[in-house]
């Protein structure tokens, strides 16, 4: 089992290797890959849909370029400015909960969640939609179960690891990059003679529009379908979500990331727009306006067919890549959102390959789940998309708003541009949020505003509960804390008598209820305790080799403690320690070390018991105690646990 595990996965990595970070980290070139394929394929559909929403005055398409280019770049330099001040990563989540307050906070990391979600379904859906319209008819009963192993082979991959998937699926996206800037270029040299002749037929067109319906009509249709071509923005927050994830210095390797996306989404964006003007394609049933064009472009030899089929297939590759994406963004905002209490604790644990393997599992389950329950409808899945990004977009733009008025007396001089810079880019992002949302809504965008209330409902009950939980045990520990009045003086340890063996956890005032009641029951039999307590790696401590320490320190700290109790009443004790990625896995090395250490030694843990226990309760607290039982029963030792109520 173990070797199908590490031919599946890969072998475990070492978190306090101080060379793993610089291995799994991302330079921003492989950071591009990885996160900017949303945006790069959202080229795909956001020119087109604006284009067509135009109707018949294709000419101000022009004006859909210029703002399309241009709002990349606002989006991009407004969340330069996020990495600046959050290089620990976040992104829109962190941005919006200590700038704005934690419940704007949630509404953030919520949008994003759904949005993340519907990113992996969408991407693959569309992806194989390309890929089928290339086969068969027959076949095409048989594309639903092709989008969910698509799904599931992304989803394997990154348990593997984030470098790992970018590099298996790098040469896809270059494919498709290097072969869109060349049709570009080709398709606007070989039309040259019209590129002259947009710009005075804009104007004059313009100029007739105006006449004829008034500056106010032609202003909301420009708005229009400019606001249809949102998808295209998409994916430009995934960089500052995953900033620890990226090479040092982060906050360097995060602006050029965010450069490299916002040249390539706004070339191949505006260039595609571009190209409809130059070349006025027409809509044909089953065709996208892409292939149209560059099937124009291409002309009709063999060799441009076979050109045209491989430009299709990278299209469709691309939107593979950007379903990655998904998997590598999401499960980070997730495990912020877990160290916040606002999801369950098990989302903020890492793997053995240093991945969030609960979070990577749930997003696949939950993009899976979509799928199957629209059938693999594109059409159904566009209008979920694309609403929630600009919830987030607006709130962590207008989040540093505040932060340059409140912070313009300890910043930089030039407080007031960052400020209207921000203030611009507000305007812009929720503009496109309030007409997505007006046009999309009565179609099945209230649907997206369900989800993500729903997703905000199950957050507050799971931060209520914590917010008890969390209450109670440190009550707990100011009651059963002991103090040491003396300097205690080490007794000597002799390993053949009776020895307790007692777990700590993150809670000293649980392992003081086990300590003492384990001293009531068994007055004077135990000659020895012996405290073991594993430090456990999880996102919030891999975020740097100093966070690592401070977690290291915790767990000493802990157990000198109760070491240290223990001498000064007259008795032996002493502690082992383990740090890693998985509890169990360490504490029973643990138990495996003080069994050959102490031939008589009985184990003890306390286990806290709900007044209301259920499946919720279990599944937002660990199961610990009962899972190390199974494994020290099949050692033949005995583990005792006590119960404890909450």
């Amino acid at each position: 089992m173990k070797k199908t595990k590490q031919l599946l996965f890969g072998h475990p990595l070492n978190p306090f290797n101080p060379a793993i970070l610089k291995h799994v980290s991302l330079v921003a070139f492989l950071a591009w890959v990885g996160l900017g394929a949303d945006g790069l394929s959202s080229s795909l559909y956001g020119p087109e849909e604006a284009y067509i929403a135009l109707g018949k005055h294709t000419d101000f398409a022009l004006y859909i370029a210029i703002a399309t280019a241009i709002t990349v770049f606002v989006i991009s330099l407004g969340y330069n400015q996020v990495i600046e001040l959050f290089p620990s990563g976040g992104g829109g989540y962190k941005v919006a909960s200590q700038l704005l307050g934690s419940h704007l906070g949630l509404i953030s990391g919520a949008a994003l969640i759904v949005d993340y979600v519907l990113t992996i379904a969408v991407s693959a859906a569309s992806g194989m939609d390309a890929i089928f319209s290339m086969l068969p008819v027959q076949l095409l009963h048989y594309k639903l179960f092709a989008e969910v192993a698509v799904i599931f082979l992304l989803l394997l991959l990154n348990m593997r690891g984030m470098r790992e998937s970018i590099k298996f699926l790098l040469p896809i996206f270059l494919g498709f990059f290097i072969i869109h800037v060349i049709l570009i270029v080709y398709g606007i040299i070989a039309h040259h003679q019209g590129l002259t002749l947009i710009i005075p037929k804009t104007i004059e067109d313009t100029q007739k529009t105006i006449a004829a319906m008034g500056l106010t009509s032609v202003l909301a249709l420009i708005l229009h379908a400019y606001s249809l071509g949102s998808g295209t923005y998409t994916g430009l927050e995934a960089v500052s979500n995953n900033v620890n994830r990226l090479r040092e210095p982060r906050v360097a390797t995060g602006k050029w990331t965010m450069f490299y996306m916002a040249v390539s989404l706004s070339l191949t964006a505006a260039g595609m727009i571009l190209l409809f003007l130059l070349w006025e394609p027409k809509q044909e049933m089953g065709q996208t306006l892409n292939a149209i064009v560059f099937h124009a472009i291409l002309g009709h030899s063999n060799f441009a067919q076979v050109m045209l089929f491989i430009t299709l297939l990278l299209e469709a590759g691309i939107l593979f890549v950007a379903s990655n994406t998904g998997f590598l963004a999401g499960p980070s905002v997730l495990a912020n959102m877990a160290i916040d209490g606002w999801m369950p604790n098990r989302f903020r644990h890492l793997s053995t390959r240093l991945v969030i393997q609960n979070g990577l599992i749930l997003f696949g389950i939950s993009a899976i789940a979509i799928l199957i329950w629209c059938h693999g409808k594109v059409s159904l899945l566009v209008v979920l998309y694309s609403i929630n990004v600009f919830i987030t977009f607006s709130l962590s733009l207008f989040g540093l708003c505040v932060y340059w008025i409140t912070h313009r007396k300890k910043t930089s001089l030039h407080w007031l541009w960052r400020l209207l810079f921000s203030f611009l880019a507000f305007i812009i992002t929720s503009a496109i949020l309030c007409i997505t949302l007006i046009t999309k809504f009565e179609s099945g965008g209230w649907l997206t505003i369900v989800i993500t209330c729903t997703v905000i409902f199950i957050c507050l009950l799971i931060k209520r509960h914590y917010y008890i939980f969390n209450k109670k045990l440190a009550q707990l520990d100011i009651q059963l804390k002991q103090p040491i009045v003396h300097p205690p003086t080490p007794i000597a340890i002799d390993t053949q008598q009776a020895t307790a063996v007692i777990f700590v956890g993150k809670s000293l005032g649980v392992a003081m209820h086990t300590l003492l009641n384990v001293i009531r029951m068994f007055p004077r039999y135990f000659k020895n305790f012996v405290f073991i307590s594993a430090g456990i790696v999880d996102v919030e401590s891999f975020a740097g080799q100093s966070e690592l320490e401070k977690m290291r320190e915790h767990v000493d700290e802990n157990l000198k403690y109760f070491i240290e109790f223990c001498n000064q009443y007259g008795i032996a004790a002493e502690a082992f320690a383990s740090f890693g990625i998985d509890t169990v896995e360490e504490l029973t090395k643990l138990t495996e070390m003080a069994n050959k250490k102490y031939s008589n030694c009985i184990f003890f843990s306390s286990k806290l018991i709900f007044e209301h226990d259920n499946w919720i309760t279990r599944f937002l607290h660990n199961e610990t105690p009962l899972t190390l039982q199974r494994n020290l029963h099949l050692q033949g030792k005995e583990l005792v646990i006590l119960p404890m109520k909450i």
